[in-house]
């Protein structure tokens, strides 16, 4: 659905060249929600913007559903009105003058899918009822919550019922829990539509739960393309690793084929390929994969003392000081540990993750 081949867009300034996006490739399959992932600056709304086409790119191509968007280099620019898209935008956007029903049909009546006046109220309902805002019309939009608004937002782009839709940072205006209810109601709304989907944030979680894929991007280029779970479990770079949940970063240095020393002893764990002995390494692991053991001094673990505690309800992030090295250990909510305690600890070598 869309094809992103060698994209590479630069903006000028006062200090010279500034490249935005280095030469990205992406496929987004139809029907999938794909998350682009990454800090402020890293090209994830410049991407997102090549699509819509409201950014002329300098390289390379972008195809939408089989068909030639952009190419410099083949002169060809389809306009934004000309690709068949939808677009929710972090402000929401929606006209304050005009209440729900008005905002929602807008697009049918002024925009270049105008249909017949019979059929508008019908194709307005269905937005809104996606939507769960059914009922209120009739209501102005300055009468609206945060979270209702970004729902007419959501109607307005997919009552046209588009092949792609596009979201930039569209929850990032909410209150916390909200955020937390409308990411569930996202991917209901999506999915039951079927539409393509192209989604912005730098909120990890929100990626996590939200996309069939995350891209994750840094400095215009995108490091890791994955499922979720992949991501999370198998990140491929140093930075990916430091961007998405919480690590441990140990640093250390091989001292053999599958060998590495650090302040915790000899890890008899394997190291990337190409990695030869004395190179300097880091070692990583999640808090999660940590294991705490009330008996201290265990012939087969390590041995540590807590040094803090952070209790958040349904997990408790634990300091634990080992041979003058701090280690996040995450338990569940309701384990009894207390600060100052001697406690054994344990980290499966499958769980430890080598970066150059």
């Amino acid at each position: 659905m869309i094809r992103i081949r060698g994209l590479k867009k630069w903006f000028d300034s006062r200090r010279g060249r500034v490249e935005a996006l280095r030469g990205i490739d992406l496929e987004v399959a139809e029907k999938e929600f794909c998350v682009l992932l990454g800090p402020s600056g890293c090209g994830k709304t410049t991407t997102l913007r090549c699509v819509a086409g409201l950014e002329k790119p300098d390289a390379g191509e972008l195809e939408i559903a089989g068909t030639i968007a952009n190419s410099p280099t083949r002169r060809i620019y389809v306009p934004t009105e000309k690709r068949d898209i939808g677009m929710v935008f972090q402000s929401y956007a929606i006209w304050p003058h005009m209440n729900v029903f008005q905002n929602v049909a807008f697009p049918l009546i002024r925009g270049r899918k105008q249909i017949a006046k019979d059929l508008v109220a019908e194709k307005v309902r269905h937005a809104l009822r996606l939507v769960q805002l059914d009922g209120l019309e009739d209501r102005p939009a300055t009468d609206l919550s945060g979270g209702q608004q970004q729902r007419v937002a959501m109607a307005r782009a997919m009552v046209t019922e588009p092949k792609i839709l596009l979201m930039d940072e569209p929850l990032s205006n909410l209150d916390a829990r909200l955020r937390e209810q409308m990411r569930v109601e996202l991917k209901k709304i999506t999915k039951a539509v079927g539409v393509t989907t192209l989604y912005v944030t730098h909120d990890q979680a929100e990626a996590l739960s939200l996309g069939d894929k995350v891209c994750v991007m840094y400095n215009g280029e995108i490091l890791q393309t994955a499922p979720p779970h992949e991501v999370y479990a198998k990140p491929n770079s140093l930075f990916v690793a430091q961007f998405v949940g919480e690590m441990n970063f140990i640093k250390g240095h091989v001292t053999g084929p599958s060998q590495v020393e650090c302040p915790l002893g000899t890890l008899p764990i394997p190291v990337p390929l190409g990695v030869s002995v004395a190179s300097s390494v880091t070692l990583a692991v999640r808090p999660e994969h940590v294991k705490l053991n009330c008996a201290d001094g265990l012939l087969d673990s390590l041995s540590g003392a807590i040094t803090s505690k952070n209790y958040l309800g349904d997990a408790q992030i634990l300091e634990v000081n080992i041979n003058g090295l701090s280690l996040l250990v995450k338990l569940p909510g309701d384990s009894e540990f207390s600060i100052g305690q001697k406690a054994g600890v344990m980290i499966p070598l499958d769980r430890w993750h080598v970066y150059p």
